[in-house]
């Protein structure tokens, strides 16, 4: 049974009220550093400042349109001084885009991997290797794959994809079989045994690709696929949380214009549902995908879950921990 979580709107929260961490700069206040990374291959990305200055503005005024408790307000919005080093895998894609500027606003430091390094730059504008590395390479061909890009790594966000029937995002061998199971299954492999939690974006009714209507969705090999890359995962060892979404809305974002990324909405479809057993059948917001992936990393006993996620009218979390905590658990309960 899907377990829904909605909430009642409260007045707008000017974005400049949101308290920062006492011992922090204002995010981007000090002048990118130009450090060499110490990883290989990796790059300072560089574009206009005042894009993204604007575009992590935007991502607050989303936060603040779910209400959250004054305890969550000052743990969830002020910037983060986490240890993490998030991996995001797919980073430019419909739902990555909206996981990595998620990072940034918490202050997460995050790294890329990615076939085209040069879409970072419009995406997410000037930053330090500090905050955002950025390493080159196609999950596709596991020779790309050095050990040095996972080198610090301790949690990875796999979010690639390609689409469920032959279209131009097909080019270039960018199949289902070739995306979503053996790039993969490259990644998996490649980790190391050192991270800590794995967040696999996968879909809904990939256990039932031989039924109708999801027989129609997998005429190409989509859902199976997914599921073997699902598969892997779960038996690699690596401790794993996999977010099946329900049709994707909000996006993607082709413009490749933070601003308009950023800036976009659910609009009323803030109130998620969260099910397991591939019960769900409906839509979601990108936004809530995104979400939901990171709130994975740090929520204990999503460990080993696999978890259907849609979204519906009403209000939802936001970036709320304690409320996406009781979506998961009533999720295993029901």
């Amino acid at each position: 049974m899907a377990s829904r979580l909605s909430f009642s709107r409260i007045p707008e929260i000017p974005v400049e009220s949101f308290r920062k961490h006492p011992r922090q700069a204002p995010l981007f206040a000090v002048p990118p550093l130009n450090l060499r990374s110490k990883c290989a291959h990796s790059r300072t990305i560089s574009s206009s400042r005042g894009d993204f200055v604007q575009a992590i503005r935007a991502v607050r005024e989303e936060v603040v349109q779910s209400p959250i408790s004054e305890s969550a307000r000052d743990s969830e919005t002020v910037p983060s001084s986490s240890s993490k080093l998030v991996l995001v895998v797919g980073g430019t894609g419909g739902v990555g885009q909206l996981v990595v500027a998620s990072l940034l606003n918490r202050n997460i430091k995050s790294r890329l991997l990615l076939r085209d390094p040069q879409k970072a730059a419009t995406f997410f504008g000037e930053q330090d290797e500090e905050t955002l590395q950025v390493v080159t390479g196609d999950t596709r061909n596991p020779g790309d794959l050095d050990p040095s890009f996972f080198e610090g790594v301790t949690h990875v966000i796999c979010c690639t994809g390609t689409t469920a029937f032959p279209s131009k995002r097909w080019d270039g061998d960018n199949t289902p079989e070739r995306v979503d199971w053996e790039g993969v299954r490259n990644l998996i492999s490649a980790l190391p045994s050192s991270v800590k939690r794995v967040v696999l974006v996968s879909s809904i009714g990939v256990t039932k690709f031989n039924e109708l209507p999801w027989s129609i969705m997998n005429l190409f090999g989509v859902l199976k696929y997914k599921k073997m890359g699902e598969d892997f995962l779960q038996n690699s060892g690596l401790p794993f949380t996999i977010i099946r979404a329900g049709r994707l809305t909000d996006g993607p974002y082709t413009s490749y214009d933070l601003n308009t990324l950023i800036k976009a909405t659910a609009g009323q479809r803030r109130a998620v549902l969260v099910s397991q057993g591939d019960k769900l059948v409906g839509e979601v917001s990108r936004l809530v995908v995104a979400e939901a992936c990171i709130q994975a990393l740090d929520i204990e006993f999503t460990q080993g879950k696999i978890y259907e996620i849609n979204s519906v009218d009403g209000e939802g979390p936001g970036s709320d921990q304690q409320k996406w905590r009781e979506l998961f658990q009533s999720a295993q309960t029901k």
